[in-house]
């Protein structure tokens, strides 16, 4: 069933910044009376304009209006929201009451005259036919039209609100904003070092999900086999689910031409792919910056962190860095891509849509939990996630953890690790050929060989409570035993692999849900969702 506003209230008291602000809001269509009387009338002025639509009240009784309006919709009403921008008697409200009984809400705004002479003056010299608004006012359906005020299901003070807050209390309750705190978004999280797997598994997955969300940087790549692709700004699953609407939000630290890249590759248009404004934009001089200082701690040196510090000091009026602080909203190739992501998730939970949030990194290298100085310039876990995306933790249904067999950590001084071991080690202990697991410890975005070390059940116990752990995902299956690369289900698995997921399902208190075995098309060996093995 539609959804039909009729608004009502003076000249001049900002019917038309609301109707926008309803429009950009909720898709809202809008239908003018003033309009669909200059189409009687081109070349009408404003009395011609009010004579006519008092004849045709009186041989109407009010109802051309709707008339009008059922004509213009005609068979495409469906679950769309209506504007009539205005109506201007209560015969013309109660027509469309009686054709649509409870689908409709009749708002009406009002404000002092004092305000209504002074915006009055204030309009376009093309929308000023009289004098004063005293004179206006005094024409035709005006001098009777706050008596609406006295039937409208809202009275507004348009004086006192912004359009903003005038739709938040006209829609409210009226279920256009989501009504209570439905459990839609699933996080997913690394738990070790990052590289631990993240994309395949939000490939796999992404078709269980109508929004997929990222946040992070460039300084972070997740590399996905089937279609094989490495996304570093946009979520991992865009090609996996094509109908699933993206989103950037506004934590994401931006490189204009990364997105761009990624955009152009996969095609994408701004009917899918939502910007926030709010996100900060990676500037040359950034990276600069971090080539000569970050070199210390084995940074990827995307110029993230420097970017993230200016967003916080540049609230003032200095420049620093010799960079000045541009958002999303400022890059003109974003244009059509730029729209907060609140509002886009809000429309989300109010479908009832699923959202997969898609960190990036790992918990240990967290800005506050992990081995500083050795971490990255922001919150890596599933809350800080949470926070840079914009969802209250209480929407959260499942927390994804995703852990490697062995954690690497990105190439050179990089940071403590337990048992730092290497990959001829691993060649020998599972029987991969070591070139193979040369060629796979390779960043995705540092382009460093990694280092690697024994599994720290202490690490994933501390990252599953820091986190929130509801499941796991275990990847590299085939680093415990290269014959796990030929298996179909977990029956098939190795002893010792078994005993590694029995281990890690008590040492977390999570079920292993996911199990991966390589980077192939058919990487995700063991889908256990289902499964009571």
């Amino acid at each position: 069933m539609c959804t039909i506003f009729l608004i009502s209230g003076p000249i001049s008291v900002g019917k038309s910044a609301f109707v926008k602000e309803f429009e950009a809001r909720f898709g809202a269509r809008r239908i003018s009376t003033r309009q669909l009387l200059l189409q009687r009338s081109p070349d009408a002025g404003r009395e011609a304009l009010i004579q006519l639509g008092l004849h045709l009240d009186k041989e109407t009784s009010g109802r051309w209006v709707l008339e009008e309006f059922l004509t213009l919709a005609g068979g495409n009403l469906g679950k769309s929201i209506w504007l009539i921008d205005a109506v201007r008697t209560m015969e013309q409200v109660q027509h469309f009451r009686h054709r649509f009984e409870n689908g409709v809400t009749h708002i009406h705004l009002t404000a002092p005259i004092g305000i209504l002479r002074k915006r009055y003056q204030e309009r376009p010299a093309e929308l000023q036919e009289f004098a004063s608004y005293d004179e206006a006012r005094v024409h035709g359906t005006e001098r009777n039209i706050e008596d609406l005020a006295t039937k409208a299901d809202r009275v507004l003070d348009a004086h006192r609100n912004s359009p903003a807050s005038l739709l938040a209390l006209a829609a409210s309750g009226l279920k256009l904003f989501p009504e209570g705190v439905p459990q839609l978004v699933d996080v997913l999280v690394g738990a070790q070092f990052g590289s631990e797997g993240k994309g395949n598994i939000c490939a796999h997955i992404a078709k269980d999900y109508q929004v997929l969300m990222r946040v992070g940087g460039p300084n972070a790549g997740h590399k996905v086999s089937f279609p094989k692709y490495d996304y570093i700004q946009l979520p991992s699953g865009t090609q996996s689910n094509p109908e699933a609407k993206l989103l950037i939000g506004a934590g994401a630290t931006l490189s204009v031409k990364q997105v761009l890249k990624e955009i152009t590759d996969l095609s994408l248009t701004g009917d899918r792919l939502s910007i926030d404004p709010q996100a900060i934009v990676i500037e040359d001089e950034d990276v600069k910056v971090e080539m000569g200082s970050l070199e210390a701690i084995g940074s990827t040196k995307k110029g993230v962190g420097v970017a993230t510090a200016r967003k916080i000091l540049g609230r003032g009026d200095k420049v620093h860095f010799d960079a000045p602080v541009r958002l999303a909203q400022d890059i003109p190739e974003f244009k059509q891509f730029v729209r907060c992501t609140k509002v886009e998730l809000e429309k989300a939970y109010r479908r009832g849509d699923r959202i997969l949030l898609e960190g990036t990194q790992g918990t240990d290298l967290s800005i506050h939990h992990g081995h500083y100085p050795y971490v990255t310039s922001r919150e890596t876990t599933a809350s800080g996630c949470l926070a840079d995306a914009g969802i209250a933790p209480s929407r959260v249904r499942r927390v994804i953890m995703v852990t490697r067999t062995y954690p690497i950590r990105v190439g050179g001084n990089s940071g403590p690790m337990m048992n730092e071991i290497n990959f001829a080690t691993i060649a020998k202990r599972s029987g991969v050929p070591e070139e193979d697991i040369t060629g796979t410890e390779v960043g995705t975005v540092s382009g460093k060989k990694r280092r690697i070390g024994e599994f720290d059940w202490e690490q994933a116990r501390r990252s599953a409570v820091l986190n929130g752990a509801t499941e796991i995902a275990l990847t590299f299956a085939d680093y415990i035993d290269a014959s796990n690369k030929t298996v179909a289900d977990y029956g098939m698995l190795t002893a010792e692999t078994k005993s590694f997921v029995q281990d890690l399902e008590r040492v977390t208190g999570a079920r292993v849900t996911w199990i991966t075995k390589d980077f192939g098309p058919d990487a995700i060996v063991i889908d256990r969702r289902e499964s009571k093995d």
